[in-house]
């Protein structure tokens, strides 16, 4: 009754914020609820010896959402199938060497950067804390969100081309930047771990392309099902039972559940929804049902967001803290794409324009917070999560919401000069 409850209060106020935005604000959907949670919040606090009551209900309602385990447990592997499961194959096979890179060698280059870029300039801010503390910090938030990045992106008006590279590098990137940070956290805990070449290579294989080949397998069953029965409920449940019970296997198996739904998804958008036995009508069934399951989960989890801002105690004193974290992730950011487009010569050619987008369009979520979540409090966890707090804020409401006018100007821009010529 109490997980009915919890589920039923999380309904309706994400129902009441995303009226409330497509009255008012007008915001994209996920940004839009997470802003109005997030002034909420605000105002809870302000208001906390007003209305003691309403604030410690909604916290202790907060509170009892284990956001790493519904996140990375249950949640991100239905918003990865949904978003997978519209990405054309074609389209990601013509990008797949930038989205190979980007989502292995960059993330590994971000992981170091931010990590030792934060481990010498915390200190300015009053903080210090070790090395090891700074590269878990580095591989919890270098990994792009699939989730805000797939939510965004679509009403960005980014170019095909550059929309296909940054939605599947956020798809692919989970299996390396989950390696990574359970490697640095180990470390962290003086666990022994196995740092050499063969053991990193065994640990990213297993997870990796593990997780990859069972999605293979599992959506290559889960569309000839599909194809041998006639029935658009039936469907759905099949591709239900592709991402819960693909979930379960993947978990029992130790490989990435998230990589194994991007293949599954991959796998039955571009192959079982197009078999000749699917009709139009049971297609277009699977399809509007996975955009509202996307949806309905997004909005769940970007209210969730706007309300963790409650149990982050003293936030505001790790406000220039994490005004250091915005500026050097975004600089990591550029670095770990600079330096792969300058040395890997690319099919495609990537200009000013193209970078510039890439970097601004890099944006952190839940996944990153999810992550922060997990670590052990005696890691210092309360620093590391009000710092990643603050570049997901920046990330989702001040990227989010600008990534779209900084492609036109930048478009426009190219065409004066174009036109000038």
């Amino acid at each position: 009754m109490e997980l009915y409850y919890s589920f039923s209060v999380l309904i309706v106020l994400s129902a009441i914020f995303s009226y409330i935005n497509a009255r008012f604000l007008k915001l994209p959907a996920s940004i839009g609820v997470m802003v109005i949670a997030l002034l909420v919040s605000i105002g809870l606090i302000a208001t906390d010896s007003m209305f003691p009551r309403i604030f410690l209900r909604i916290s202790t309602l907060i509170a009892s959402v284990d956001l790493t385990e519904i996140l990375m447990g249950a949640m991100l592997n239905f918003l990865l199938f949904a978003g997978a499961i519209h990405i054309h194959l074609e389209d990601l096979r013509e990008q797949r060497l930038p989205v190979i890179v980007f989502s292995t060698v960059s993330v590994a280059i971000s992981t170091f950067v931010i990590g030792f870029l934060m481990f010498y300039l915390l200190p300015f801010t009053g903080i210090q804390i070790p090395l090891i503390q700074c590269l878990v910090f580095g591989a919890l938030i270098s990994p792009t969100d699939p989730i805000a990045v797939l939510g965004i992106l679509k009403q960005a008006g980014v170019p095909k081309s550059l929309e296909t590279k940054i939605a599947g590098e956020s798809l692919f990137n989970d299996g390396m930047a989950v390696v990574v940070f359970i490697l640095m956290l180990a470390m962290a805990r003086g666990e022994e771990v196995n740092t050499s070449f063969s053991g990193i290579s065994m640990l990213l294989i297993k997870e990796a392309l593990g997780g990859i080949a069972l999605g293979v397998v599992l959506g290559f069953i889960g569309s000839q099902m599909i194809y041998r029965v006639d029935g658009y409920n039936v469907h759905v449940l099949i591709t239900l039972a592709i991402v819960m019970g693909g979930h379960l296997v993947a978990q029992a198996m130790h490989m990435s559940g998230p990589l194994a739904m991007v293949a599954a998804g991959l796998v039955v958008g571009n192959y079982g929804k197009n078999l000749g036995g699917v009709s139009d009508i049971e297609r277009d069934y699977i399809d509007k049902f996975w955009e509202l399951v996307d949806e309905i989960l997004n909005a769940i989890l970007f209210l969730i967001i706007g309300f963790e801002l409650l149990l982050i105690p003293d936030l505001k004193q790790y406000g220039w803290a994490g005004i250091i974290a915005i500026v050097v992730v975004l600089l990591s950011r550029f670095i770990s794409i600079y330096i792969p487009v300058k040395l890997i010569p690319f099919r495609t050619k990537f200009g000013r324009k193209s970078i510039t987008i890439l970097v601004w369009g890099g944006l952190r979520g839940g996944v990153s917070i999810a992550l922060a979540l997990s670590i052990d409090n005696e890691l210092n966890k309360e620093i590391l999560l009000a710092i990643t707090y603050f570049v997901v804020l920046f990330s989702i409401i001040v990227q989010g919401l600008t990534v779209g006018k900084l492609t036109a100007r930048m478009s426009n821009a190219e065409e004066a000069a174009a036109a000038k010529e």
